[in-house]
């Protein structure tokens, strides 16, 4: 997959998780697309939240790390996969690992999982503008749904709802 020196991938919380998380989606969207203080304190909260409840069975999470340190990230909360699908959540990539091939490692990593899991759905809501995140979830199996404006990331953008069926065997 790549020969980035010190790169591996972890399963699960790792302490500085939570922080660590936030904060690359903070910087990210703060630099392009202007996100503040409302993004990120909503991105720790959930992120936070969904690993108090943490359930092994039904969730996952990735972390994607140099040296020690997390530079990317995906989780699938599957809190509600029997009746919704399974929700995949915070994916992020910093500039360190970005265009190296990890992330469709963590996406071919979260769609395995679901396929394990027996999940029918797995879904994700984002907005119009990130063009590397949608060709990675269109090449794993997504597909947009719907699209329309919304305020839920703390600014009017043009929001889009993804969904992957799985084919059950």
């Amino acid at each position: 997959m790549t020969s980035l020196a010190g790169f591996k991938i972890e399963s699960g919380y790792i302490p500085g998780s939570i922080g660590r998380i936030a904060e690359l989606h903070g910087l990210y969207y703060h630099a392009h697309w202007g996100f503040g203080l409302y993004f990120e304190a909503k991105v720790a909260t959930e992120l936070s939240e969904f690993l108090q409840r943490f359930n092994k069975d039904s969730d996952g999470l990735w972390i994607a790390t140099v040296n020690g340190r997390i530079e990317g990230a995906v989780a699938i909360d599957g809190i509600n996969a029997e009746n919704e699908g399974a929700h995949l959540r915070w994916f992020i990539i910093s500039d360190v690992i970005r265009g190296k091939g990890i992330g469709r490692e963590l996406m071919r990593l979260v769609v395995d999982f679901c396929k394990r899991k027996g999940y029918k759905k797995t879904y994700l809501w984002t907005f119009e503008g990130l063009s590397a995140a949608r060709h990675l979830y269109e090449k794993s199996g997504f597909h947009l749904i719907k699209q329309q404006s919304g305020v839920q990331w703390g600014q009017t953008v043009n929001e889009q709802y993804f969904e992957l069926i799985n084919e059950c065997s």
